[in-house]
């Protein structure tokens, strides 16, 4: 409450844009997010744009009369930023921002502008400003003036205030100096990985703000940093958690996002080298959001790309103590009834039954069936303990109950 109190927010309108591959519920979808992002980021937003096209203008992204419409919209109540929902070209940005004269921003330099406030360890500093700096390079041109004349806020943290006379060949020369300091920091890191030992190694996966730091709090007993804003967590956190007398390491990384920059993808190499690395990756779901099934999907994507897709995997569905089902009134005869009104019994009879039972439906917050969760990662774990160390599985009995206290 202190921080709403206290906090000054940034005026900010959004735009999207309804194509064929986009349709309008997708399109609000993204701009409910691109708003909790825009929140996130310090910023306010003010009113929603949304335009529908066939292909984006090449050198505008939206029409000229719907421009015209946002520059009359930005000028009447002094709004601070313009953000779009997709990636827009450097043409297309420097074009758009000469007509509305106020700091555009695109998705994904939101979410470069929220790592650059989120990063506190030198190391994820370090893979933020590479990040920015690739993204900024073919910006460039007629950028710094902009800059200069309007610092600070939402898309201005970073090199960008601070390297104002910086031409290309500057920029180059710093990418290439972080990217050296990376690949030092990465065998840094590789080398503490290989002193871990042979311990089962489990990684929290999910989308952002679906509860993967609280999990681990609950599972470590430990006080990793939780809050509900979108990548709370940047930096990995690994901890040894013991369920019986059976260890193993417990990691938590970054949270994945839809349209996830691919600057930050690979610039955060090394902490997702902590998921390639793992025997067992807890994909945490927060089943109460709408949209959990492509959050499902877009979280598989990135395991794709970073050749993780194959890992074993549990299916851990959080935050059950705030899933409502939408309800249809008895004298409503025209709604259709969706998978929104989909109860968790209902849930668990589609194609979460295809798991085999190892979908595990729980609430870390309210410590809801964390009990039988605990028993399945431990019979999850033991299965690769015992395949890797034949020769002392019996130290680890095939139930978690045979301990006492359960835990």
């Amino acid at each position: 409450m202190l921080e709403q109190k206290t906090r000054t927010y940034e005026s900010a309108v959004l735009i999207g844009i309804i194509t064929r591959e986009q349709p309008e519920e997708k399109v609000n979808e993204y701009l409910d997010e691109l708003e909790f992002l825009t929140y996130t980021a310090g910023g306010e937003v003010s009113k929603r744009f949304v335009q529908r096209i066939e292909t984006p203008n090449p050198k505008t992204f939206i029409g000229s009369g719907k421009l015209e419409e946002v520059q009359q919209y930005v000028k009447a109540n002094e709004i601070g930023s313009v953000i779009f929902d997709d990636e827009l070209s450097p043409v297309q940005q420097r074009n758009i921002e000469k007509q509305l004269r106020c700091k555009i921003i695109d998705r994904t330099g939101l979410i470069l502008d929220i790592f650059a406030q989120r990063a506190t360890t030198h190391y994820a500093r370090t893979q933020v400003e590479l990040a920015q700096y690739e993204y900024l390079l073919p910006r460039l041109t007629g950028l710094w003036t902009h800059l200069e004349r309007q610092r600070g806020g939402i898309g201005m943290r970073g090199p960008g205030e601070t390297e104002i006379e910086t031409d290309r060949r500057i920029v180059r020369d710093r990418i290439s100096l972080l990217k050296k300091k990376l690949v030092k920091i990465d065998k840094q890191m590789e080398t503490q990985r290989g002193n871990r030992g042979s311990l089962v190694r489990v990684a929290l996966v999910g989308y952002t703000n679906v509860g993967k730091s609280t999990l681990m709090n609950v599972l470590s007993k430990s006080e990793v940093f939780a809050e509900d804003k979108l990548f709370a967590t940047l930096d990995t956190t690994v901890r040894k958690v013991v369920l019986g007398n059976l260890p193993f390491l417990l990691s938590d990384t970054v949270g994945f996002i839809r349209k996830l920059p691919t600057q930050l993808v690979e610039s955060f190499k090394s902490t997702l080298d902590e998921v390639r690395e793992a025997d067992l990756l807890l994909h945490v779901v927060d089943i109460s959001h709408e949209s959990f099934e492509d959050h499902i999907d877009s979280v598989n994507q990135i395991l794709d790309e970073i050749e993780s897709a194959d890992k074993k995997v549990m299916m851990v569905f959080n935050k059950i103590d705030k899933y409502k089902p939408e309800e249809i009134e008895d004298d409503d005869l025209i709604t259709e009834r969706t998978s929104r009104h989909y109860s968790l019994a209902e849930w668990e009879k589609t194609w979460m039954r295809r798991m085999g039972g190892k979908a595990m439906f729980i609430s870390a917050l309210e410590k809801e069936n964390l009990e039988e969760f605990r028993r399945r990662l431990y019979q999850e774990v033991r299965e690769i303990h015992v395949t890797r160390f034949p020769y002392n599985n019996f130290l680890y009995p095939e139930n978690l109950d045979a301990y006492s206290g359960g835990s």
